[in-house]
Order: C-alpha cells, then sequence, then structure tokens
C-alpha cells in the first residue's frame, strides 16, 4: 500500500530510496514520473501516486520523456541485456528455435537479430542457434537414456526438423550414433 503523504514528501524531495517504488502521476499534463524527475514537481494536489509503471498507462498517464521511467530500478531495462538473455534462453529451452529462426526470437524480444547474437557471444559464449543445437541434442539423449521410443520420434520430439539432421548433429556432438548410445545404455559398465 502506498501512503499518500509519504509518496508526496519522497517526490518533492526526490528521494533516491523510493526510485522505482512509486510512480507519480500529473492529472493536468497526464504524464507519469519517477521520484527523482528533475522536472520542477507539479502541485500536490495535481498528483496521484500508483505502485507501478502499468498501474499509471493503465490510469491514462504516458511516461515522462525526462526521467524515463521505464529505467526505474527492478525495471527489465534496469537490469539490463542479461534480462534479455535470460528470458532468450527459456524460450530456447522451450523449443522457440526448434519452430522458428533467429530473427524470429529477436524480434520477439524487441531486439535486431545481430544484436541478440552479440549478445549471446557477450554473455553466454555461444551464439542462439549453438544454444538451441545443445539443447535438442541433450533432449534427444535423455529420450534415448530414458525412453524406448522409435528413432524418428526421439528426433521429432527433440525439436529436430528431420531423422537425417538429427543422426548428423548427434554423431558430430557424441561421436557415436544415436543407436550406438542406446546400445551402450543396456551394457553393463
Amino acid at each position: 500500500m502506498l501512503d499518500h503523504d509519504e509518496c508526496e514528501r519522497a517526490r518533492v524531495r526526490r528521494d533516491r530510496r523510493y526510485d522505482g517504488r512509486f510512480f507519480s502521476g500529473v492529472r493536468t499534463t497526464r504524464i507519469y514520473c519517477r521520484p527523482v524527475c528533475p522536472v520542477r514537481p507539479a502541485q500536490g494536489k495535481n498528483v496521484a501516486f500508483y505502485p507501478t509503471a502499468a498501474a499509471a498507462e493503465a490510469a491514462g498517464f504516458r511516461p515522462c520523456l525526462r526521467c524515463r521511467p521505464e529505467t526505474a530500478p527492478f525495471s527489465p531495462a534496469w537490469r539490463g541485456s542479461r534480462t534479455t538473455v535470460r528470458r532468450a534462453l527459456r524460450l530456447i529451452h522451450d523449443g522457440a528455435l526448434d519452430r522458428a529462426n533467429v530473427e524470429d526470437l529477436a524480434a520477439r524480444l524487441g531486439i535486431g537479430a545481430r544484436h541478440l547474437d552479440r549478445l549471446f557471444q557477450r554473455d553466454v559464449g555461444a551464439s542462439p542457434l549453438q544454444v538451441a543445437r545443445t539443447a535438442r541434442v541433450q533432449r534427444a539423449k535423455r529420450l534415448l537414456d530414458q525412453t524406448a521410443l522409435p528413432m524418428s520420434e526421439v528426433a521429432a520430439s527433440a525439436g529436430f526438423a528431420s531423422l537425417r539432421r538429427f543422426n548428423a548433429v548427434f554423431a558430430e556432438v557424441y561421436r557415436r550414433t544415436p543407436s550406438e548410445i542406446r546400445r551402450l545404455r543396456f551394457k553393463p559398465v
């Protein structure tokens, strides 16, 4: 719950401790700001307080161009590009690149494909396609170890577009065919 008087004091003082904890909407301009906005504070009678930027926008306010509420602490932009990479990794592990290409994934994240590739190289050390390939191979290996599914179903369930591609990638990574790996599962070590 927001305490109106406490928010008002923080807004007028531009108290950094409250940055990201609430947003103030000015009724006369229909603009919402962070408590640290450098613009001259509006009269208190014209201000409403909101716990999130989304709540301020839902009430009909637009973001301030000076204090840029999207960069407030705890917002995705504030957390930085690693948030984008983590989200991309989740999407890839959920199969986003099994059904689409890197351009589609980048568009889903709101960035360009080249920028996504740069972020991955910097933070992950591999491209999005390499991460997707590794995820598919690991899914396939688990399916080979834990099920008796036919190879074509293993390939499809792991996200490979064809059995031929599955066999080629799997043999490249494990230096054994999927059939050899499955046979090894039943041999005592």
